[in-house]
């Protein structure tokens, strides 16, 4: 934007009274330190003679509304028709309720700024969607360590969230005991998703990294585990009770 204002012979005084901003704010937007608004790219855009050049660029504006290391998950969650979810510390995003997904977010280290934060708290209600909306419905299993159940954000409105979740038709909601851990079940969360095309996935996440295969062996492999995991697990009828008492537990 400054090298068309530079080129234009344009001041950022001029920019910023016909775009509505002080003259510090351009400079800031110039210099990267905060994100120029869709009226500036396209007030200077005709001012500066850009051809759309600048106003090209609003479609770039918008933050990811997911970590990096999880986007291509997202892309193919949309494509989902099943999803198996094993998760050994945390709910699930599908899961969760706002003010669980609020407590997570915010005590991020380093922590992010609160628009960012609510960014990903809405994006994380959306991708809720998966659970009601689609059609035909997407076939969703989930088995939760009770490590999760155990933590301190959890709370008895999120334990009575997923019990309303486990009565849907499409969902598949288990409890896996500490007493009933298997030594695959410590490895860490897994995920397995089939697309529309019949394509399937395996997805690991991790703090730092996390990884997306369509590598048959690996999807052989993490499909075992789950399925090992998930024989071990109680039985839906089963997790709902237990989850019911923790309810009452809290209350």
């Amino acid at each position: 934007m400054k090298r068309w204002r530079m080129k234009a012979d344009v001041s950022r005084e001029k920019l910023a009274s016909a775009s509505n901003y002080s003259p510090d704010t351009i400079a800031s937007m110039e210099r990267g330190v905060r994100r120029p608004t869709p009226r500036v790219l396209d007030v200077a855009d005709e001012m500066c003679g850009a051809e759309g050049m600048l106003s090209a660029g609003k479609p770039f504006l918008d933050r990811e509304r997911f970590p990096a290391r999880a986007q291509d998950f997202m892309e193919r969650e949309k494509e989902a028709i099943s999803l198996w979810s094993y998760e050994l510390s945390l709910v699930p995003g599908l899961l969760q309720t706002k003010g669980y997904a609020r407590a997570l977010i915010d005590s991020r280290i380093p922590p992010l700024d609160e628009e960012t934060v609510e960014e990903r708290i809405a994006a994380c209600m959306e991708r809720q969607s998966i659970l009601t909306e689609r059609k035909p419905p997407v076939g969703l299993s989930f088995v939760l360590y009770e490590a999760v159940l155990r933590a301190p954000q959890v709370d008895a409105e999120q334990l009575r969230h997923l019990l309303e979740v486990g009565r849907l038709r499409n969902v598949v909601l288990q409890v896996l005991p500490f007493e009933r851990a298997i030594p695959a079940a410590l490895l860490g969360p897994m995920v397995l998703l089939e697309t529309r095309d019949h394509e399937r996935f395996a997805f690991m996440e991790g703090q730092f990294a996390s990884e997306l295969s369509a590598d048959p062996g690996v999807v052989s492999r993490i499909t075992e585990r789950l399925s090992m995991i998930r024989t071990q697990a109680l039985g839906p009828e089963e997790s709902a009770r237990f989850i019911e008492r923790m309810v009452n537990s809290r209350e």
